[in-house]
Parts: structure tokens; C-alpha cells; sequence
């Protein structure tokens, strides 16, 4: 009798050391707890932002600016490629610690905590040069292509004030795609007639696809700002992060990465 309680009661412990090292790991994989890892939840197909480089290693200018803010806290980062449409699982199920890829406050000003807006972006449409197509009024009876998830669509759906759902009525069709290269092969393809997008990928998509093909419509759909977003009441990594944001401005190295990627002009970052 004595062997089998003594034996519950090792069973007992065994299993409760267990838990307690697995509630240490659990708080050690949050970089806010003390953890040495931050991992960043990006699209890997949206340059300049996030995107892979001819080397196959994943770059842009908010990976990079997310390597700055890992080396003044010491953290490790990991960057983790995630579906757009499937953010926010992402976020709330913990795979990853906050949104870092052109990712657009206004309209979700509610659904996450957010970090200090580092860029002004405008969403707007890109059409071929020779498609004739040269203000937003003449898409009436045109197929526009669109990422799904993304700002831009929400723009086009949008009742509310700033939205553009009545210009989006006249479309023939609103085609969504999981990612912009994918809408620019059907645009060069005559699938589709436009496209509506962020700016800033915009104007690095024309410039990395050369002999001036398209062109972006003067009138812009709504303008926007990118910050970076945490899970609802992160406030304390969201604090970090902000903290680091601002030496990085201060000390030139968030400015350096604006002009490498051509975004001098477009950030707003105090």
C-alpha cells in the first residue's frame, strides 16, 4: 500500500514539474515575457516591404527595420511568411507576435494595438500605359484585379465615408488574388483590366518590370498609413517596439532604409 502511494505521489510531481517547465517555455516563446526570439508575421510576395531576394533569403524594408528593432533588444528574429487572408489566426493563436508588411491602420484602428505609423501610403490604380484608361471612370464595365485581405480591397467595399464602393459598382468584376504578382501576370495578360494596390509596391512593381508598360491613375482611391500590429492589449511588446522605432530614427538608420528602398518620400515617422 505504502509502493502505491508513494507512487501516485512521484507521478504526481513528475507531472507538475512537467507543467512548470512548460508554463516557462510557454511565457519564454513571448519575446514581451522576456523571450530572446520576436517573430514577425509577413507577406513574402510584397515588395518593398516584405518579399524573397534573388538569393532566396527574405528581405524589404520592414524585415530589415524589424532586424534594427531585434538587435537593440536582443531578440532573434524569425521571420514567418504567412497568408494574408489568415492574419489574424496567425496573431491570436501566438504563431507569431505581430502584422509587420505594409500593413494598413486606417479602418482597423479597433482590431489591434498598434505601433506609431512609419509610413504615409495611398492606395490607387495601376493600368497598362496603352490600355487608354486614364481616371478612375473609365474602369465602368472593366475587371479589376485586387489582394484579397488587403486595404485597397477594403477601400473599394467601403460605404463609409473615404470608401470607394460606388466606383467599384460600376466594375464588370473585382477579381481577388492571394498576391500582386499573380495580378500583374493577368493584367499583362488582358484578364484582367486594373488593378488596385498600395502605392509603394505599386511603384516598385512598375520599376522592377521595366520599358514603362504601366502606369498609376493621378487620381489615388483614399490615403492610408502602415504601422505595425500586435494582438488586441499587447500593449507592453507594442511598447518595446515603439521605444526602438524612434532610436532607429534618431540615430539614422530608419532613414538609411527608407532611401534604400525608395520610400524617403512616404515616411511619416516623428
Amino acid at each position: 500500500m505504502k509502493k502505491f502511494i508513494t507512487t501516485i505521489l512521484i507521478s504526481a510531481l513528475t507531472l507538475s514539474t512537467l507543467t512548470g517547465c512548460g508554463n516557462v517555455a510557454d511565457s519564454d516563446n513571448s519575446a514581451s515575457s522576456g523571450q530572446k526570439s520576436f517573430t514577425v508575421g509577413f507577406d513574402a510576395e510584397y515588395p518593398p516591404y516584405g518579399y524573397m531576394d534573388d538569393n532566396g533569403d527574405y528581405t524589404g524594408f520592414d524585415l530589415e527595420m524589424a532586424e534594427e528593432v531585434c538587435k537593440l533588444n536582443g531578440w532573434e528574429l524569425k521571420k514567418q511568411p504567412i497568408s494574408w487572408d489568415n492574419k489574424d489566426n496567425e496573431l491570436n493563436t501566438g504563431a507569431i507576435d505581430c502584422i509587420w508588411n505594409g500593413f494598413t491602420v486606417n479602418g482597423r484602428e479597433d482590431s489591434y494595438t498598434w505601433s506609431d505609423p512609419y509610413v504615409d501610403n495611398s492606395q490607387v490604380i495601376v493600368v497598362a500605359k496603352s490600355s487608354g484608361i486614364s481616371t478612375p471612370a473609365d474602369l465602368k464595365d472593366k475587371t479589376v484585379g485586387v489582394q484579397a485581405a488587403s486595404a485597397a480591397l477594403d477601400v473599394l467595399k467601403s460605404e463609409e465615408e473615404g470608401g470607394q464602393k460606388a466606383l467599384s459598382d460600376t466594375f464588370k468584376g473585382l477579381q481577388e488574388f492571394g498576391d500582386y504578382n499573380t495580378a500583374f501576370v493577368e493584367l499583362e495578360a488582358g484578364s484582367i483590366d486594373a488593378i488596385a494596390m498600395d502605392i509603394g509596391v505599386a511603384q516598385y512593381q512598375i520599376k522592377n518590370r521595366g520599358d514603362g508598360k504601366y502606369i498609376i491613375l493621378d487620381d489615388h482611391l483614399n490615403a492610408e498609413k502602415y504601422a505595425i500590429g500586435f494582438k488586441l492589449g499587447n500593449e507592453e511588446l507594442r511598447d518595446k517596439v515603439n521605444k526602438s522605432l524612434h532610436e532607429l530614427k534618431a540615430n539614422g538608420k530608419f532613414d538609411e532604409l527608407a532611401k534604400k528602398y525608395n520610400l524617403s518620400d512616404m515616411t511619416c515617422l516623428e
